[in-house]
């Protein structure tokens, strides 16, 4: 197997002046450590919430990109970056990109969401008053602080983002305020923003995560194509030709999908779409890891199958936003799970023997059968019909529609 070259790290902020008028740095390619608990306990404490709350945003923030048509080559090349980076190091922790931006992303979705609940509990007292008392001076008096409330929160949050959006911006409104107006009078108010803004998009940079999720789409998607269409011939049991067309396709079927999944993964941790070619790489890491690679590829067909059942209704395009998360907090994880098996098949140096590999092949042959079996029967409860074969979760995108 050719060695893989070094996954590219994370764009790395550009320092920044210190004094009123910068910006606060956000490193995206490391996570900040926890501060000691016994030293610092309300620090730590922060630091557990922000994390907990920026993996949850995370989790939704693809969620919302899976569920819009184009935008979820966004979460798939997500996932495809996660997934090549444990191909390259063989740590787990390495699959979450941008790790380090995930405390001030946590903080900046839990410290709005909190100061909005300031807003609805306004709202919620002001229409109470409205329905007890429409003309009363307690109906008035709540629906001049509903109008008041609202503006001064909206203001409060953008502040709060302007001075960097971490938990003690949104704790505390008159140092943002002071923040803010110095950069006012510096006149970096909106170029400091620009900036900041500019910085986050460089180092999120989206347009090589929607390339790679192209890529991977398309890749996958090529070998796929024909063995599915030809696997989902069978239409009337009468037709001899059409049988002999399914099981064709079937035979197929079976060895794309016990290859693709390893392309797809070299794919994400080089960035070459030649990766798509070499299959002799695949069934040098099959060779390599015999029995922990298959293991990781069922778990990650196991983990999609349901996910095809999920459509057994057609899905109302409200709902969709429902299912989404299930397929990235099930997928996400089991792409992971598969990077790291093919890392450690890859630092192999000479195949394994010759016993463990036949155990290994029969064990994904027998798994991607009873998959394919799944599948075969799967048009005949779901409401898209056939057109549930060329889904693919496992391998392309990750939405239920």
């Amino acid at each position: 197997m050719a060695p893989l070259v070094a996954a590219p790290a994370d764009a790395h902020q550009p320092p920044v002046d210190g004094g009123a008028e910068s910006v606060p740095h956000v490193a995206f390619a490391t996570l900040a450590p926890c501060p000691q608990p016994l030293r610092h306990p309300f620090r730590a404490l922060a630091w557990c919430v922000s994390i907990t709350a920026g993996v949850a945003s995370l989790m939704m923030l693809l969620s919302v990109l899976a569920a819009i048509p184009v935008a979820n080559f966004l979460a798939l090349g997500y996932m495809l970056e996660g997934e090549g980076r444990v191909v390259q190091s063989g740590r787990l922790r390495d699959g979450v990109p941008l790790l380090g931006g995930l405390p001030r992303l946590g903080a900046v979705v839990f410290g709005t969401w909190a100061s909005l609940l300031v807003v609805r509990a306004v709202t919620t007292l002001a229409g109470d008053a409205a329905l007890g008392d429409p003309d009363g001076a307690a109906a008035s008096r709540w629906a001049v602080a509903r109008l008041v409330v609202a503006p001064l929160v909206g203001l409060h949050i953008a502040l709060a983002w302007r001075a960097g959006g971490s938990l003690s911006a949104f704790l505390r409104p008159l140092r943002n305020a002071r923040y803010c107006h110095a950069c006012w009078r510096g006149g970096t108010l909106w170029s400091g923003a620009a900036d900041g803004i500019a910085a986050v998009i460089r180092g999120i940079r989206p347009l090589r995560l929607f390339v790679l999720g192209v890529g991977g789409f398309l890749g996958a998607f090529v070998w796929l194509v024909v063995p599915t269409l030809l696997f989902s011939r069978l239409r009337d049991t009468q037709h001899p030709g059409a049988v002999l067309v399914t099981i064709a396709g079937g035979v197929l079927l079976l060895a794309v999908l016990s290859h693709v999944p390893l392309m797809q993964a070299r794919f994400a941790a080089e960035g070459r779409m030649a990766a798509f070619h070499e299959v002799a790489a695949a069934r040098a890491v099959l060779r390599r890891g015999p029995l922990l690679v298959p293991v990781a590829r069922v778990l990650l067909d196991g983990l999609a199958l349901p996910h095809s059942l999920l459509k057994v209704i057609a899905t109302p395009r409200d709902a969709v936003w429902l299912l989404t998360p299930i397929f990235v907090a099930t997928i996400f994880p089991a792409r992971l799970a598969r990077g790291g098996a093919i890392a450690r098949a890859g630092r192999q140096p000479r195949p394994r023997w010759i016993g463990f590999r036949l155990l290994g092949t029969a064990l994904l042959t027998a798994a991607l059968t009873g998959y394919l079996l799944l599948l075969f029967f799967t048009p005949a409860i779901d409401a898209l019909g056939r057109r549930v074969l060329l889904d693919h979760h496992a391998l392309l995108l990750p939405t239920p529609f």
